[in-house]
């Protein structure tokens, strides 16, 4: 009788594919925080090397037991290094087909970095800001969205006005998602929201900077209802954006608590 080799192959069950008799389908499935490194356009300097943690999902019907973890990867590995927005279009369509799904959900968050001059003295430094792009697909139909935390400073208008000299003033974090019709680079959101704000912030400042720095957050006061109001009215002027939610948080100096305000609108809507 002969024996069969160690090596030879032999059927694996394929358990994933078994059906599921509880019949409640899957919102989302998938893998979580799994990091790769990309290439992504840069607006000075062509394209930014970083690393990029991963969120990767499907909808389950209610008729399989689970999902091919093991594709996530392989689809995420079988892509070259430079992500887009177009190239992760596809990357959203392939899961999609490759898992059968009808829905697929894909985010992609890196940090992003400028190398910024100071105001005054031009010394250069590397700010970097926290980036995301958002995708999904839904019976054949992909919606892409782009997403940008920035930090700013605002001055507290209601602190110069009554105090006999200063104000409060804190560092802001002002969260952008865009849907845009068009390639929009980073760089150009990250500017609209820092020319919004009392001041920007920058990685590196000499006494000069830091004299000038000051002297404008006091000159420019902003409420987080302001900030979120002249953001969104710069993004309604922008005609390549055609929906946009803008929040803004201040990390309050004289409270332990932060003050919070958000406008999102659908240009498409209206």
């Amino acid at each position: 009788m002969k024996l069969k080799s160690k090596t030879e192959s032999v059927e694996i069950a394929d358990v994933q594919s078994s059906p599921d008799l509880r019949h409640l389908p899957i919102d989302k499935v998938g893998i979580k925080d799994i990091r790769h490194p990309v290439l992504v356009k840069d607006r000075s300097q062509g394209v930014q090397h970083t690393i990029a943690s991963f969120n990767m999902y499907v909808e389950l019907p209610h008729n399989f037991k689970g999902t091919h973890m093991s594709r996530f990867v392989e689809i995420l590995n079988s892509h070259d290094m430079e992500i887009s927005v177009e190239s992760f279009k596809d990357m959203l369509a392939e899961m999609s087909r490759r898992l059968e799904a009808n829905t697929g959900h894909i985010e992609m968050s890196f940090p992003y970095f400028i190398n910024k001059a100071a105001p005054v003295s031009g010394v250069k430094s590397l700010m970097d800001y926290q980036v995301a792009f958002v995708g999904e697909i839904r019976g054949g139909h992909d919606v892409m969205t782009i997403k940008v935390v920035v930090p700013v400073t605002s001055l507290c208008p209601c602190s110069k006005e009554i105090s006999e000299y200063g104000a409060h003033n804190q560092r802001s974090h002002v969260t952008l998602t865009v849907r845009t019709n068009t390639f929009v680079w980073i760089e150009d959101l990250i500017d609209l929201v820092e020319n919004q704000a009392s001041c920007q912030l920058y990685g590196l400042l000499k006494r000069p900077d830091e004299k000038y720095v000051t002297e404008k957050a006091y000159e420019n006061p902003k409420f987080v209802e302001d900030m979120v109001r002249d953001v969104a009215a710069k993004l309604n002027a922008d005609e390549r954006i055609d929906a946009y939610v803008v929040e803004s948080e201040n990390f309050e100096s004289i409270h332990n608590h932060s003050a919070y305000a958000m406008i999102k609108k659908d240009k498409t809507r209206d």
